[in-house]
């Protein structure tokens, strides 16, 4: 089993927010033990954090860099992990840890993020604000400012700011296309310099995320906290008492609803036989794409469910996703209507 390389002390203070502590190997990540708390979306987020152990031996040599404190809120630090290459190529992914809207250390597995490693991306493992404590709204304010954090210090760790991928599965698909489509520019006056940066991102690849609470499967159907995602309220809040409250905030947390032709490229890997997260949230999002003619891909599994067991070639094609629209400079790229249409791919 090839060893993830422990940083120096001088790497360690030249890294902002960082705390010493421990490089686990790939593969020894902690599982977590929320399953009974949280079943369905916690169970596949749990399931990618276990599934590529017996590849352990094959992970690429990186250095990791644990609890980089990219904000605080409410008393509470949010942190995010650091998983650099021995080789990097400059570029980076951010990696949303979440499932149900709760994020969790102990699911941070290096040996499932190795497709992105082997590549040479940087790997920032973030975490966020966790239900029931915090609500979509608020969590997807720690997502930019995870973003932005990373582009304020893009120097220190070895990353082109103008180029940076996002990941993530489920809730941290959801929260990935949230980004994607809401990135902006930042305040220009803000006192903290890292509020000044913009949270934008280059390029994205997820799995099975939701898009659109309001029309859920089927055009009509309700599922802000309600119904099919009932058994995550506590995700989406108190405005969920009401039908009115669920349309508003139904409409604030879809992604949907904020597509323009400005929306990065976007590959989305789904199950057809997937009843928590129906394909037809991947495939209504992104005919919204293909109209604003943005580049996107789904990669339709059949058969597939909320998670499966061998995701690791998923990976190999996020991180080929990757290659091909962040390793052209962002001013380089074509962003006219002629770039192809929507491509969909099946076993």
């Amino acid at each position: 089993m090839k060893h993830a390389s422990s940083p120096s002390e001088s790497e360690r203070r030249a890294l902002p927010g960082t705390t010493a502590s421990t490089v686990p190997l790939p593969g020894n990540a902690r599982r977590s033990g929320t399953r009974s708390i949280l079943p369905g979306w916690t169970f596949a987020f749990l399931l990618f954090a276990t599934v590529f152990q017996s590849s352990a031996q094959d992970a690429a040599k990186f250095t990791r860099v644990e609890d980089i404190i990219y904000g605080r809120k409410h008393g509470v630090a949010l942190t995010m992990d650091m998983l650099r290459p021995a080789e990097p190529n400059g570029l980076g992914v951010v990696f949303i840890v979440s499932g149900g809207w709760y994020s969790a250390k102990r699911a941070i597995n290096p040996t499932f993020l190795n497709g992105f490693i082997e590549r040479g991306y940087t790997v920032f493992a973030v975490l966020h604000g966790s239900q029931p404590k915090f609500q979509i709204p608020g969590i997807d304010k720690d997502i930019h400012r995870a973003v932005r954090f990373i582009r304020h210090n893009a120097k220190k760790f070895g990353v082109d700011p103008e180029r940076l991928g996002v990941s993530g599965a489920s809730a941290g698909g959801h929260l990935s296309l949230l980004l994607a489509t809401r990135g902006d520019v930042g305040k220009a006056d803000a006192k903290d310099p890292v509020d000044r940066e913009s949270s934008a991102v280059q390029a994205v690849a997820c799995f099975f995320p939701p898009t659109d609470f309001l029309n859920y499967g089927k055009s009509g159907e309700d599922a802000v906290g309600v119904g099919t995602l009932a058994d995550y309220n506590a995700a989406f809040g108190p405005m969920i008492r009401t039908a009115q409250g669920r349309k508003l905030l139904g409409r604030a947390i879809s992604p949907i609803n904020f597509v323009s032709g400005k929306t990065p490229p976007i590959l989305i890997v789904h199950g057809d036989a997937d009843v928590l997260v129906p394909i037809q949230q991947a495939e209504s999002f992104l005919k919204k794409c293909e109209e604003d003619k943005v580049p996107t891909m789904l990669i339709r599994r059949e058969g597939k469910g909320h998670g499966w067991p061998g995701m690791e070639k998923e990976m190999a094609l996020m991180a080929g996703w990757f290659d091909q629209h962040l390793k052209t400079s962002p001013k380089d790229l074509d962003r006219s209507p002629t770039i192809r249409p929507s491509k969909r791919e099946t076993d």
